[in-house]
This record gives C-alpha cells, structure tokens and sequence, in this order.
C-alpha cells in the first residue's frame, strides 16, 4: 500500500471516530434533557403539594401535569383532568381570548361541606400549557359577613336604650307638675343611661382585643389578687341578689399575663354566674395550677344552659335569655370579650352546664406565655 492510500485509509478511520464520539455525545446530551425534564415534573408536584392554593399546571391539551393537594381535595382535579365545571369555562375563556381569566365562585368543600369562595385565574404558558391558580377567599367573606353582622346587631343594641332615654325624657318633661313622677322617670333614666355607658365600653373593649395590633401588658399576675378583685367588683350585684359568692385558690399562683384584662374577663363570668342564678344560689371562684396551666373556674347553682345555647354562647350579643340579661344590664358581649381574652394569652374558655343544676366556666392560661422574658414586655400570642 502505498503511502497515499495509507493516509487516505487513516483519514477515513479518523473520521469515521468523529463522527461516531460525536453521535455518542448528541444521544448523551439528548438522554440528560429528558430525564432532566422527567425529573423537573417530579419536584414540580412535590413543590406543589403542600401549598394552600388550588395550583394545577396543563399541557397545552389541558391534561394535567402537576397540581396541589389542596386542588385535589376540593375536587378542582379528579385524575389528569379539569373536573370542576366552572373552572373549565374559565380556561376555555383564556385559550379563546388568548390573555389571562379570571373568575370567583362559590363552592362545597366535599371534606367538610363548608362554604369555600374560590378566586380563579388561568395564565397562559408560551409553550401554549397553562397554570390554573385558584386562591381561597372563605377567610375574607367570613371576615366580611361578620363585621357586618357586628354593625347590624350594634345598631339593634343601641337603638333600645337610646330610644329608651328618649322617652323617658319626654315623660319627665311632660310630669313637670308631678315630682314624684318626675324623680321615678329620671331614676330609671339613668339606669338606660348607665346601661348605654356600659354597653358602648364593651364595644370598645371587644373592638380593641379584635383589633391587628391589639396586645396585652404582660407581666407577673398574682391570681389571688384577680380573684380578690373580681369578688369585690360584684359584691352589690350579689348582695342585692341574694347570692353568696366564695373563693379560693392556690397559694402562691401566678401567671404571666395582663392583670387588668384577667380581672376583666374573671368578672364576667362571676356577672354572668350573679345574673343567671336565684336568689340563695351559691358562686365559688377557684384558681389551681395543673400541667403547665392555670385554670380559672367560676362555678355557680343557676338555671343552667342548654346544649344549644352552649354552642353559641360565646357569640357576640348572644342571650340565653334575652329579658333576663337586659333586666340585669346585661349587654350580651361579655363572654365574647372573655373568649378573646384567654385568647389574646394563648390560652381558652370552655364551659360545663346542665339545666336545673348550674354551670362552670374555666379559664385555662399558660403559666408562662410566649411572651418571652417575664421582666420584659411583650406582646402576647392574640
């Protein structure tokens, strides 16, 4: 061979090997890409199952790639598809108009049969999939309804006394010639007018525990001052009702907490026990340390609460007993203030109660709130 075919022969091998490493780093590359891109789908779905949005990403023939718990659990996706009817019009809307849709509606969480307010967006992806992103609103309509029963049931309240007061001084003014008359319409027109006062204060009082930026003076609370406290500011309630009202509580138990709103919510309860008992009743009020708790209980004989009424006690405004409560000056907002309360110190209030054999409010507190340092003042967990 001779030295030209030699080197035309090396030149074909030598190239031939090219081409061939080549090719082998081509289906190497091509090999990485896909299972690169079988791996992104993969960590797609795990970073998208814990999210509290309904997130579902499609391919451009809207079968579903990857989606949320939360999606699946409202019923948003059943397999690899869409299965809410809503929510496919709204990404049929997308694909036509070829922009973003977004919608609101209205569904039944299947788990709980709850109400759930659903804000629903479809974007469109370049490589013509799609993300369907659907928000829970339920949050933001509970918040809604309430306020607004809140300011409906402030003006029902308000309306009773300040009419009350009205009338009353228009039957003064007209009994000038009478001053008996005169002395019976003033007196039971300062008794509307201290319950106006009343009622506003708590008003106040319960708007400041809701409020964003509500926090309590935390610092070392004596509970045997609370106690002491909350019996003498009822004891001419109780007296002029003819109810005994006893205490007692563990030497030396402290908490950390605000003072003044303990003694606030520990008097409710005692009004509520004082209001809702007979005459010869008996109120104890107790405080005990158990498990890394404080537990405040104001036990009375009363009338008692029914399992309906114990489910919606709490509540603002509620009355077990409307006449009964506006007869003592009631306002139907100190429980309410109570809840908010042991709340506001990371703690809760629960009740036990029979008709006919009286009830038991316990308040039960962290000994050491998360408020940190009890020399310093913080803000407690609301």
């Amino acid at each position: 061979m001779t030295p030209i075919a030699s080197s035309a022969l090396l030149g074909v091998v030598l190239g031939a090997g090219l081409a061939a490493l080549v090719l082998w780093l081509l289906v190497r590359r091509s090999a990485r890409r896909v299972a690169g891109q079988i791996v992104n789908r993969h960590h797609l779905g795990e970073i998208l199952g814990p999210l509290r949005a309904a997130v579902v990403v499609l391919s451009d023939t809207d079968r579903v790639l990857a989606c949320s718990d939360f999606a699946k659990s409202i019923g948003m996706v059943r397999g690899s598809s869409i299965a809410l009817a809503e929510v496919q019009q709204v990404l049929a809307d997308a694909r036509v108009q070829h922009r973003t849709n977004e919608a609101e509606m209205r569904l039944i969480e299947p788990s709980t049969g709850a109400p759930l307010l659903l804000s629903v967006r479809a974007v469109l992806l370049s490589n013509d999939g799609a993300v369907v992103i659907g928000e829970d609103r339920s949050a933001d309509l509970r918040f809604s309804q309430t306020r607004r029963d809140f300011v409906a049931n402030i003006s029902h309240e308000l309306k009773t006394p300040i009419g009350a007061i009205g009338l009353l001084a228009e039957a003064a003014e007209a009994a000038t010639d009478d001053p008996e008359a005169v002395k019976h319409f003033l007196k039971k027109l300062i008794a509307e007018a201290d319950r106006l006062n009343e009622l506003v204060s708590q008003i106040i009082a319960l708007s400041r525990l809701q409020a964003a930026d509500s926090s309590t003076d935390a610092r070392t609370v004596v509970v045997a001052d609370v106690i002491a406290a909350a019996v003498s500011r009822t004891r001419e309630q109780a007296e002029a009702a003819g109810i005994s009202v006893s205490s007692s509580v563990q030497p030396g138990l402290t908490l950390h907490g605000d003072a003044e709103q303990l003694e606030t919510a520990l008097t409710n309860l005692v009004q509520n026990a004082i209001a809702y008992s007979e005459r010869g009743a008996r109120v104890a009020v107790s405080g005990q340390e158990t498990v890394g708790e404080v537990e405040l209980r104001v036990s009375d004989t009363g009338i008692g609460i029914s399992d309906a009424d114990q489910k919606r006690i709490f509540e603002r405004f509620y009355r077990v007993d409307a006449d009964r409560s506006r007869a003592s000056g009631g306002t139907g907002l100190g429980l309410s203030i109570v809840k908010h309360i042991a709340s506001a110190h990371g703690g809760d209030v629960s009740v036990w109660s029979r008709p006919g054999q009286g009830s038991t409010f316990t308040l039960r507190l962290p000994v050491q709130s998360a408020a940190g340092d009890p020399a310093d003042r913080e803000e407690v967990p609301r």
